[in-house]
């Protein structure tokens, strides 16, 4: 299955009765219906034949959206064998790829999202009825929601926002569903929600924790490849990308690969990637330079349709736009990112806290290694390995550091970076950011018992809410982005490895290295530089001074209280000035964009009216 379509999106109903004007709204807008097999309508939407894999078997209905290895067959057989909703997940077993799953079983029904939050999730209560669907701003149109200001403001924060705030639906009344609960539905049309994914044991040595790799990653590369089709695929000369671009080729693949050359001295990309593209057999590697691409921030002055949420893809949208064009005119169908390899093979350091009570010695020789390469003082290592605080506790503790200045060093905080709120952000702001901070410290847990487990998961989950923009993204210029590392069953794969083991401070990326061990060449697996656009993000903001001043002087953060005016338009005119770095800035850009999209385009472009007509009202009193 392949779901390449911009305008994909569907809607899933339970098996009863709906509010007056609901279900004649949702039929003007979609082109497929599939009904319960009450005859009740189940899922509405639009999506392509490849973009899902449905079966019936006995009176249940179970469909599949997105990349799976299941064809309709095989789920057929497999769901002659359930009996209730406990039951799908064994249904599911061994199936990888990134998809959405539901299900319908004698008025029961069952809707979840991937692990990694790459195949989102959100629902909302219409007169009484849990509806859900892939996309919040559809759920926002049928009940006429508009953005939550204080939703909207939490993206200020940097360099990240915490459990569970992330992910979070921009709208009032629609909410995200976690990533690892799936929502039931019961034949009253109430929904609850109900976990269906739990981390492995971190169990496996470094060698057999790279073989489950390896073949995740075969398996998950090998499903985007199709028989004559081309694949266009991002070459930095990372061993992200690289290792995909090498598994793509051992599938059979068409490769037409695209390099940026940053212009920063002592920059390698290129170096690396024509090595790389050298040892692909029949690759047509492409390469750019910046003289050759828009400026960075280019399109401030054309409001595109807005994606799911705030985002930080605003900096290099025209340069990815651009570079979309190039590998379809070359015949590429979809586009491979190694964006997720960083946040899925290496763990977070802060697993030393545990590693500690577990084998001291260990902890100790990796903490000094750790230590030495990042300079960490003393007290603040000391902090990390022993703290005991909880993560309400931590949650609590962050309420209180929102504006305290970013920090330039030392060891990471055991649960993860504290958020930080820049200095043109609000009173307001703050309060309400504080307020959300403390309402998640009072009601959810962490995602893990192990602080280092929780903030791992939690990495990943921000790379898989990330490839959810890239995809839309991508498929709204052409040329939908697929991200391998964040398919469950690479996540998977990862977790299963003990976090010592994957993580070291004496060699990069260790666990992708060995998994990638013989079928990438050896010089590519050593590399440990990294390159960055710095130069071009700078001389991009210089370049639209007039649009950001613009922004500033009709800023929508402002008019909604979110931003202080002076002081924004002091850090967008002077970004030299600001001390948060590159995420400090780009967080606020990216809540303003986004603002500006939606008023622009107050009605998603993939609800494009079926017919002209006159559409009916949803009562939304007991919403």
């Amino acid at each position: 299955m392949s779901n390449t379509a911009s305008g994909c999106w569907f809607v899933v109903l339970p098996d009863a009765e709906f509010p007056p004007g609901l279900l004649a709204r949702l039929r003007g807008r979609a082109a497929d219906e599939v009904d319960h097999p009450s005859g009740r309508p189940w899922l509405l939407g639009s999506w392509a034949a490849e973009d899902m894999a449905l079966a019936r078997a006995g009176g249940r209905l179970l469909a599949l959206f997105g990349e799976a290895s299941a064809s309709a067959a095989v789920l057929r057989v497999r769901l002659k064998k359930v009996r209730g909703l406990t039951d799908l997940e064994g249904a599911l077993a061994g199936v990888y790829g990134s998809f959405h799953v539901a299900a319908s079983l004698a008025g029961h029904g069952y809707v979840r999202g991937s692990a990694s939050g790459a195949r989102r999730l959100y629902r909302a209560d219409i007169g009484g009825v849990t509806v859900c669907a892939d996309r919040a701003r559809t759920l926002a149109w049928l009940i006429g929601a508009r953005p939550d200001t204080a939703r909207v403001a939490a993206h200020l924060a940097f360099p990240q926002l915490p459990h569970p705030l992330a992910g979070a639906s921009m709208w009032t009344g629609v909410e995200a569903v976690s990533p690892g609960d799936a929502l039931c539905t019961e034949p009253d049309g109430r929904g609850r929600t109900a976990g269906w994914w739990q981390a492995p044991p971190a169990e496996l040595p470094l060698d057999e924790g790279a073989r489950a790799l390896r073949d995740a990653l075969r398996e998950a590369v090998a499903l985007r490849v199709r028989p004559g089709q081309v694949l266009g695929a991002d070459l930095s000369g990372g061993m992200d990308s690289t290792s995909l671009c090498f598994l793509a080729a051992e599938s059979g693949a068409s490769l037409v690969t695209a390099t940026l050359h940053w212009s920063a001295p002592g920059n390698e990309d290129r170096e690396y990637a024509r090595y790389a593209a050298e040892r692909l057999p029949g690759a047509e590697p492409l390469e750019f330079v910046p003289e050759d691409l828009p400026a960075c921030f280019t399109g401030l002055d054309e409001p595109r349709h807005p994606l799911e949420e705030p985002n930080c893809l605003l900096r290099d949208r025209a340069v990815q736009q651009r570079l979309a064009g190039e590998l379809r005119s070359w015949g590429a169908v979809l586009r491979l990112s190694g964006h997720g390899g960083d946040h899925v093979v290496v763990p977070p350091v802060s697993y030393l806290h545990t590693l500690l009570r577990r084998s001291p010695r260990a902890a100790l020789r990796q903490t000094a290694g750790f230590k030495a390469r990042g300079r960490w003082p003393l007290a603040a290592t000391a902090r990390m390995l022993l703290g005991h605080r909880s993560y309400p506790a931590w949650l609590t503790t962050a309420r209180s550091r929102l504006r305290e200045a970013a920090p330039t060093g030392g060891a990471p905080e055991v649960w993860g970076p504290y958020p930080r709120l820049p200095v043109w952000a609000s009173a307001q702001t703050a309060e309400q950011f504080a307020a959300l901070l403390g309402q998640a410290a009072e009601r959810d847990l962490p995602l893990a018992a192990e602080p280092g487990r929780h903030a791992w998961i939690h990495q990943m989950r921000e790379a898989g809410r990330v490839a959810t923009l890239l995809h839309e993204a991508g498929a709204e210029a052409g040329l939908p982005t697929h991200s391998p590392f964040c398919d469950d069953a690479v996540l998977d794969a990862c977790l299963a490895v003990r976090p010592e083991d994957a993580g070291s401070p004496w060699s990069y990326k260790p666990l992708l290295a060995a998994a990638m061990d013989g079928l990438v060449p050896e010089r590519l697996l050593d590399r440990t530089s990294k390159d960055h656009c710095s130069a071009e993000w700078h001389r991009g903001l210089k370049t639209h001074r007039r649009h950001l001043a613009a922004w500033a002087d009709t800023s929508l953060l402002t008019a909604a209280g979110i931003t202080d005016p002076h002081a924004l338009r002091q850090a967008l005119l002077s970004p030299g000035l600001n001390t948060g770095g590159a995420a400090e800035l780009e967080s606020t850009l990216g809540a303003e964009a986004w603002l500006r999209e939606v008023a622009a385009h107050p009605e998603p472009a993939y609800l494009a009216p079926r017919h002209h007509q006159e559409e009916p009202s949803v009562d939304t009193a007991a919403h």
